[in-house]
């Protein structure tokens, strides 16, 4: 302020309006100093009425006129403050680093699909001559087996399926009525009536309701269908 109000204010006018300049086209290397800018505008008008003040020392009107003056600078400091304030944001320098339409419309929509191979069950048959096998299982009754030290299945046809790593146990619930399986890791069995075993992926149990419904993996089921014992 005190530069400007010793300069000529024909010097001083070509500065602000440079300054003006400046926070109205925003160059990406300035981003961030818009208070900056701001402060300096304020502060160079009232060096530039100052200045012409000083030029029209002498005139009968030089107060008047430098009034005039600081009227119609500062209002149309508060007009570009508000526009400057309103108007929509364009930071060109995310919008260099944004990607172009080609890129977004050639870009992938959504993840990555997954195909998911599934293995088909191989069922192992237990009857009352094997007692024992390498999965723990032991057979007592006609539809009742142990499996561990003391976990019961109950109503179960004597057939089994191990999932690959052999910490699921699959066996048929009597009369078609659906699956128990049996997690070896954590000794628990669940009952899922009205559901077949469809095959295997990543030793998890795929499941369905019928030939006409896709399968799904046991951990969907699980948490829609779950009977535990």
């Amino acid at each position: 302020m005190l530069l400007l109000a010793w300069l000529p204010w024909w010097i001083d006018l070509p500065l602000l309006l440079a300054v003006v300049a400046v926070q109205l086209v925003q160059p990406a290397r300035l981003h961030g100093h818009d208070d900056q800018l701001r402060l300096a505008l304020r502060w160079g008008l009232a060096g530039l009425l100052l200045a012409v003040y000083r030029s029209l020392q002498g005139h009968q009107l030089a107060l008047t006129l430098s009034l005039l003056a600081a009227l119609s600078g500062f209002s149309l400091l508060v007009l570009l403050e508000s526009w400057l304030k309103h108007k929509p944001v364009r930071n060109r320098a995310l919008a260099a680093s944004a990607p172009e339409w080609r890129e977004l419309a050639l870009a992938p929509v959504g993840p990555a699909a997954e195909i998911v191979e599934l293995q088909l069950p191989a069922w192992t048959q237990l009857d009352d001559a094997v007692q024992d096998n390498p999965v723990g299982i032991t057979w007592h009754t006609r539809h009742r087996c142990r499996v561990g030290g003391e976990v019961y299945l109950e109503h179960v046809e004597p057939r089994v399926s191990i999932a690959p790593g052999q910490r699921w146990l699959v066996l048929p619930i009597t009369a078609g009525r659906g699956v128990v399986l049996y997690d070896r890791t954590r000794a628990k069995q669940y009952r899922l009536r009205g559901w077949q075993l469809y095959g295997w992926h990543g030793g998890e149990a795929w499941l369905s309701r019928g030939d006409d419904r896709p399968p799904l993996a046991l951990s969907h089921v699980l948490g829609q269908d779950q009977g535990e014992e």
